[in-house]
C-alpha cells in the first residue's frame, strides 16, 4: 500500500507515519532524508545533487525523481510507502504516478491531518525538552512532575526550539497551504483523499488513519 500522508508541521504526522513504519513495516520515503543519504553515499544522483546544491540552486524535481525511483527500486513491491515532502506541485504529483506505475504500483490513499492554526500554535510554542535526556514537555499539556525536574532522568536543564515561536508557526501554515494547495485537486477526482482530524488524541488519529486504510 502506498500513501501520501499530508500535515503541517507540529500536525503529529511525524508520529503517525513512524507508527506506520513500526506496525505495518511501511518505507517512509523523505525527500530531503534520501538526499542527504545520496549525497553521504556519494552515489551518482548524490554527487549530482550536491554540485547542484554547492552552487546554492534548489535540486531539480529530475533529480528528487530519480531518488525515488531508485528508492522504490531496492524496495520491491512487497513494502509500502509513505511520501513524505513530495510532492508539492501538479507537475510533481505527475511524476510521482509515472514513477509508481513503472514499478506496478499506484498510489493507495491521500491522508491529510486538518489542524486549528491557534491550537497548533499553542501546542508548538509551548513545547521544551530535558536537555539531557531529550524527553519531550509542554508548558499546558505535559508538564514535569516536579517543576524544573526531568521526569525520566532527573536533570535540571530544559531547552527549546528556536524556531518554535508563533511567527514561525504561521509562516510553516501559509507556506504548507500553498504547498499543498495544489495537488489535492490532482487526487481528489480520484477519490483517494481523505482527512483526519490531527488535533484529536494521537490514539484517535492512528484509529482514523487504521479505518481509511482498511486494518
Amino acid at each position: 500500500m502506498d500513501i501520501i500522508l499530508l500535515g503541517p508541521p507540529g500536525a503529529g504526522k511525524g508520529t503517525q507515519a513512524q507508527r506506520l513504519v513500526d506496525e505495518h513495516a511501511m518505507r517512509q520515503l523523505s525527500t530531503g532524508d534520501m538526499l542527504r543519504g545520496a549525497v553521504a553515499a556519494g552515489t551518482p544522483i548524490g554527487r549530482e545533487a550536491k554540485a547542484v546544491m554547492d552552487r546554492g540552486e534548489l535540486v531539480s524535481d529530475e533529480i528528487v525523481s530519480a531518488l525515488i525511483d531508485a528508492e522504490l527500486f531496492a524496495m520491491g513491491t512487497g513494502t509500502g510507502a509513505i511520501f513524505d515532502g513530495y510532492p508539492r506541485t501538479e507537475a510533481q504529483a505527475q511524476a510521482l504516478d509515472a514513477i509508481l506505475a513503472k514499478h506496478g504500483r499506484s498510489l493507495d490513499h491521500v491522508i491529510e491531518l486538518e489542524v486549528d492554526e491557534e491550537a497548533l500554535v499553542e501546542r508548538i510554542t509551548g513545547r521544551f525538552t530535558c536537555a539531557e535526556c531529550g524527553t519531550g514537555y509542554h508548558d499546558r499539556f505535559n508538564r514535569p512532575a516536579v517543576t524544573d525536574t526531568c521526569d525520566v532522568c532527573g536533570a535540571h536543564s530544559f531547552k527549546r526550539r528556536p524556531d518554535d515561536n508563533a511567527e514561525t508557526v504561521r509562516t510553516r501554515m501559509a507556506l504548507y497551504r500553498s504547498e499543498t494547495a495544489p495537488i489535492l485537486p490532482h487526487y481528489e477526482g480520484r477519490g483517494i483523499v481523505a482527512r483526519v482530524d490531527g488535533m484529536a488524541p494521537i490514539a484517535e488519529v492512528t484509529r482514523a488513519i487504521d479505518a481509511i486504510l482498511g486494518r
